[in-house]
């Protein structure tokens, strides 16, 4: 069995009066934990927001608990959230890589519920080669590929400090991969039925999300706008450009005109 993450690290976070008219959910990434989008929930809640960021089933403890959630569990743990916040007169969403596609598909199927989508590098395609070609032939027999584990060398944050405090699950099983490759079809399915404005943010050094997917994913939403990051790599909240994504989400989720513009936005 392996040693635990912290729970103060790791664990889900509500922030912000729970009197607001608007909340936002955010969903964290593959094997993250709330930690990941925890600036992002307190500069929203410090404009008055309330923000529900729950720990998806699996994450943030131990390895092995990975065994046991799949991408069934994480779809009904983030509904699950979405009917938590059913008080609220307006509904936000914003979800970092797996997060982002779990959002997508949110906005795909609560059309009229989910307000506006915030998608930080949605893992909607992998840049390594490794992982596409694994996605091929995930539909043939693999039974002993599926009970093997892939280990973790590290996060991909850019700054060293953020790197260093990332708690991070040192392994995860092969078959939760494909798992993932599943979440991409169903957010891939729910991009013609999102009817929410929605922001998509990359940064042009991640190493795990492949920009040409986000690029072609903000040309099939018509009502998206795509910010492009110069710094930073796939933990975008916790990252360099940090306070640059905090400002740019806050100002998209604040209801006025200006955030619902859709031309693209290159920083």
């Amino acid at each position: 069995m392996s040693s635990p993450l912290d729970p103060a690290h790791t664990a889900s976070f509500t922030l912000g009066p729970a009197s607001a008219k608007t909340a936002v959910l955010l969903l964290h990434g593959f094997t993250g934990s709330p930690w990941e989008v925890r600036p992002l929930g307190e500069a929203l809640a410090a404009r008055g927001a309330y923000v529900s960021a729950p720990r998806l089933p699996g994450h943030g403890t131990v390895p092995e608990a990975m065994l046991w959630a799949g991408w069934r569990e994480w779809v009904n743990g983030a509904e699950a959230a979405l009917t938590q916040l059913s008080r609220f007169e307006t509904v936000f969403v914003a979800g970092l890589s797996m997060g982002g596609l779990l959002s997508m598909i949110l906005a795909g199927r609560h059309p009229t519920r989910v307000s506006r989508l915030v998608l930080m590098a949605p893992v909607v395609r992998l840049r390594a080669m490794s992982g596409r070609a694994l996605r091929l032939v995930r539909h043939r027999r693999l039974e002993l590929l599926r009970d093997r584990w892939l280990v973790k060398d590290g996060t991909d944050i850019e700054d060293p400090v953020a790197r260093a405090a990332s708690p991070m699950l040192e392994r995860y099983p092969v078959r939760r991969l494909l798992d993932l490759f599943t979440l991409q079809d169903l957010a891939q399915l729910s991009v013609p039925l999102i009817r929410a404005p929605t922001l998509i943010a990359a940064a042009v050094n991640d190493h795990v999300v492949a920009l040409e997917g986000l690029e072609r994913l903000h040309r099939a939403m018509p009502s998206s706008r795509f910010l492009l990051l110069q710094r930073g790599f796939h933990i975008l909240p916790r990252d360099t450009e940090r306070a640059l994504l905090l400002s740019e989400v806050c100002a998209f989720l604040e209801p006025d005109e200006s955030s619902a513009s859709e031309t693209v936005s290159q920083l």
